[in-house]
C-alpha cells in the first residue's frame, strides 16, 4: 500500500486516534462480546474466538455500547456465516508499554485461547513523543508472547505524520511490515486508511470515529480479518 502524504489535519487525527484518559486495566472476559445476533443470521462451524486488543479505537470511545468496531465486527463476520466471538479488550490512552504489561493477564483470563488476535497499538506512543525504537521492543515482547502460544496476530498498522521528521516517520510506519513478516503475522499496514480524509467519520473532537466511520472501518478490514483467520480443526 503506497502511503500517502498527510494534511494538518489528517495528521492530527492519527497522532490523536486513539488517546484518552487511561482507566484501569482489566481483564477482558467472555461478557465484553456483543450479544448473539438475531437468529435468522445463519452462521456455521465452531465458534471462532477473535481477540480485539488495542485503545480507544477499540474501545469504542464515544459511541454506544454496541456501536464500537470489535462488535461491529463480530456482527459482519456473523453475517458473512462465521460463527464468530469478537472479544473487546480495548483501552482508551493504552501506549504499547501499558498493552505489553497485559496482554498476557489478558490472554489468561479467558476460559479458552483466542483463535486470532487484533493487534491495535502505537498511536498513542506518538501522542507522548516515545521513540519508535521504544515502539518496536514492546510490540517484540508482545508478539513475542503472542507467538509462544501459537496464537496468530493480524497487526492493525498505523502512521506517523510528516511533521515528527523524515527519519523518525520511516522508522516508525516501517516497524509494523518489519515486525510482521519476523514473527509471521498478518497486516493491514494502516488500518484507518478508508476514513482518515474524511472528517464526517470523525466525532466532534476530530479524533475517534462515528458509528458509520466504524462500519466503514469495518468493511474495509472484514476481508483481512477472515483471511487472518485460520481455519477451524
Amino acid at each position: 500500500m503506497q502511503i500517502r502524504n498527510w494534511s494538518i489535519g489528517c495528521a492530527a487525527l492519527a497522532l490523536a486516534a486513539c488517546s484518552g484518559e487511561a482507566g484501569e486495566l482489566p481483564a477482558a472476559s467472555e461478557e465484553t462480546s456483543v450479544a448473539a445476533p438475531a437468529a435468522d443470521i445463519a452462521v456455521t462451524g465452531e465458534e471462532r474466538r477473535i481477540l480485539a486488543f488495542g485503545n480507544s479505537l477499540f474501545a469504542g470511545y464515544g459511541l454506544a455500547e454496541q456501536e464500537g468496531y470489535p462488535e461491529r465486527l463480530e456482527a459482519a463476520l456473523r453475517g458473512a456465516g462465521v460463527n464468530a466471538r469478537v472479544i473487546d479488550a480495548g483501552v482508551s490512552g493504552d501506549t504499547s508499554a501499558a498493552g505489553r504489561q497485559r496482554l498476557a493477564f489478558t490472554i489468561d483470563a479467558l476460559e479458552t485461547p483466542p483463535d486470532l488476535v487484533l493487534l491495535e497499538l502505537g498511536g498513542n506512543d506518538l501522542l507522548r513523543g516515545l521513540s519508535p525504537e521504544e515502539t518496536r521492543a514492546n510490540f517484540e515482547a508482545m508478539l513475542g508472547e503472542l507467538r509462544s502460544r501459537e496464537i496468530p496476530v493480524l497487526i492493525m498498522g498505523m502512521r506517523a505524520p510528516p511533521n515528527y521528521g523524515p527519519e523518525f516517520q520511516q522508522s516508525f510506519d516501517a516497524l509494523y511490515g518489519e515486525l510482521a513478516e519476523e514473527f509471521d503475522a498478518q497486516l493491514v499496514p494502516f488500518w484507518l486508511e478508508s476514513i482518515y480524509q474524511d472528517p464526517s467519520l470523525f466525532q466532534s473532537d476530530r479524533i475517534h470515529p462515528t458509528a458509520p466511520g466504524i462500519e466503514a472501518l469495518v468493511a474495509d478490514t472484514l476481508d483481512d480479518v477472515q483471511a487472518a483467520l485460520p481455519a477451524a480443526e
